[in-house]
């Protein structure tokens, strides 16, 4: 089954700290009422915190457990917060110093991981993707995000992160949407030239390319956002507005049994390249 909502790891992820932060203060015998008279708040402010309506500041996290009698547990308590701030991040705020710095910023990532499982539904994967299709995606995220333009520079830095395809002992499980084939990102010139490529790196031994037929009856595996399981340490979800990462064991273990679902319905060999050639042959 696909995950229930995007955002749904990071909103739980912000109930568990309100959970913690009433058990700190029902351990410290304070009412709600109490604690925000104590810290000269609201008194609805402890109510919005400890239901993960809000999210609680350093500020606010020194002075819950002052007045709750445990200050050594604010440390903690803060570094959960600002793990949980930084899962769902805008696009705007990543691609601010550029696209270039937004694409070097998961080399990294990319140099650690030995076992990607990769489900697009909305454009061919980056690791897969030709320069002059790269170049037409960061032109697109330029003019609707208005991101600084520099282009050039960011298709580099793609192009060359595409040697983990070659190098090391990466393994990588791709599982795309038919559709995906079927919309024209560019030209015909360029989309031609992209499918040629999903047909060459089809070839490769540590990629495994799944695609999923229009007309597929989907049972479990429904269409979702578009997500990467880097080992079984993290998930990287593009969003419309924003990038999620789910780090917790039980948003990766969802987003794993989506992935399982999702390349059960998928074709694989020969008829796959049927699919992408069929996808080219459409062109004209």
């Amino acid at each position: 089954m696909s995950p229930s909502s995007p955002s749904s790891s990071v909103q739980e992820a912000r109930n568990a700290l309100g959970l913690r932060l009433r058990e700190i203060r029902k351990d410290a015998l304070l009412s709600a009422r109490a604690l925000a008279r104590l810290a000269g708040w609201h008194e609805s402010k402890c109510s919005r915190l400890e239901h993960g309506h809000a999210m609680p500041s350093d500020a606010d996290i020194r002075s819950w457990t002052l007045h709750c009698g445990v200050p050594d547990q604010a440390a903690d308590l803060i570094a959960t917060a600002r793990g949980i701030d930084s899962a769902y991040v805008e696009w705007r705020r990543i691609e601010r110093p550029g696209l270039k710095h937004a694409q070097e910023s998961i080399r990294p990532l990319f140099e650690r991981t030995r076992r990607f499982r990769m489900y697009q539904s909305w454009v061919v994967p980056g690791l897969l993707q030709t320069p002059a299709y790269t170049k037409t995606v960061l032109e697109t995220i330029v003019k609707l995000r208005g991101a600084i333009d520099d282009v050039e520079d960011a298709v580099a830095v793609r192009m060359d992160r595409q040697r983990v395809l070659h190098t090391g002992h990466h393994r990588f499980a791709v599982v795309i949407e038919e559709w995906v084939l079927r919309s024209v990102i560019g030209d015909a010139e360029v989309m031609a030239a992209q499918l040629g490529q999903l047909i060459a790196v089809a070839t490769t031994p540590a990629i495994s390319l799944g695609i999923i037929p229009l007309g597929t009856i989907r049972g479990g595996g429904w269409p979702t956002e578009s997500f990467t399981i880097y080992d079984d340490a993290q998930v990287n979800v593009e969003l419309v507005s924003a990038h999620l990462t789910v780090t917790s064991p039980g948003g990766i273990a969802e987003y794993a049994r989506a992935f399982t679902e999702l390349e059960s319905l998928a074709v694989y060999g020969a008829a796959a390249r049927a699919l992408v050639i069929a996808a080219i042959t459409s062109l004209g």
